[in-house]
């Protein structure tokens, strides 16, 4: 099981030093991915007394692709992970040249998840549609791949037309991994058709082992080997030391291929506590 963090994206600040030392001591204690959460734009409260969503304007989010581009100078070895980008928010032909950028300036350690996300003022704001964005998603997913394996790529698909283009430089991974989150039934069938990989946004329960074998059954009725898509599980530091390598054990039972330790919301007021946490959950893990 491939062992990494999640960037403590609402708690690190926008110090690059702070940043820095961050990434580079998680690399240091033999982590292997690093995983960053993506929101463009948070809702003021103050004018939508309504607002029910987990973030608002107040709550810091880094740029998932400039952060990486930071980090692929400062890392050798970690793998650099979107844990989701929102995808049909963006420009599908966009998000190929970013995503094949840092693809190429780490060294071939990118890994794009992808999502189709909950909040309607990113969508508002960035002028694409918030209700046909899963359909628009598989379609994304086609070209995003056409683009990274072709040099020349014509498609004309519902909601995208490329005529003799391309990038240039492709990335060293042709394709990049994509990865999916969210839980609905559709997403499931969608990781079990086209993706290489799944974030259960679930605890790894009865409920989880049942949302996997129904991944594990939409694989193998689109003739793909459901050894082939991997399972990144959640643990979080927040609970406990000992529930946090529980719940890491729970997942390995259930397959996992790769776990991501998340220290926000444990209280660190220093990111050295947060280093500190990450340091000793290794260490519990390999006593």
């Amino acid at each position: 099981m491939q062992i990494g963090v999640v960037f403590p994206q609402t708690e690190i600040g926008s110090d690059p030093g702070v940043i820095r030392e961050y990434v580079q001591a998680v690399e240091h204690f033999g982590y292997q991915h690093l995983v960053v959460y993506d929101h463009v734009l948070g809702a003021d409260t103050t004018e939508r007394p309504d607002w029910r969503g987990p973030y608002n304007r107040e709550t810091s989010f880094h740029e998932p692709f400039v952060l990486f581009g930071y980090l692929a100078g400062l890392t050798r070895r970690l793998e650099l992970v979107t844990g989701v980008i929102i995808l049909p928010q963006r420009q599908t032909a966009l998000v190929a040249k970013q995503a094949a950028e840092v693809d190429v300036l780490s060294g071939g350690r990118m890994r794009l998840g992808i999502g189709i996300g909950w909040n309607e003022v990113e969508y508002e704001a960035l002028g694409e549609s918030f209700h046909n964005r899963g359909r628009r998603s598989e379609e994304q997913v086609a070209v995003l791949r056409a683009l990274w394996t072709q040099e020349v790529v014509t498609f004309n698909g519902v909601w995208h037309r490329i005529t003799a283009a391309g990038l240039n430089p492709l990335p060293i991974q042709k394709p990049i991994p994509i990865w999916f989150g969210g839980g609905a039934e559709s997403v499931l069938k969608r990781i079990g058709q086209v993706g290489d990989g799944w974030f259960p946004q679930l605890p790894p329960d009865e409920r989880a082992f049942e949302a996997l074998e129904r991944v594990r059954a939409y694989a193998r009725k689109a003739g793909r080997n459901p050894e082939d898509i991997g399972i990144e599980g959640r643990v979080s530091i927040a609970g406990g030391m000992d529930d946090a390598i529980d719940r890491l054990s729970a997942w390995r039972g259930l397959g996992a291929t790769h776990i991501a330790v998340n220290t926000m919301g444990a209280g660190f007021k220093s990111i050295d506590q947060h280093l500190n946490s990450l340091r000793a959950f290794l260490k519990a893990c390999n006593p």
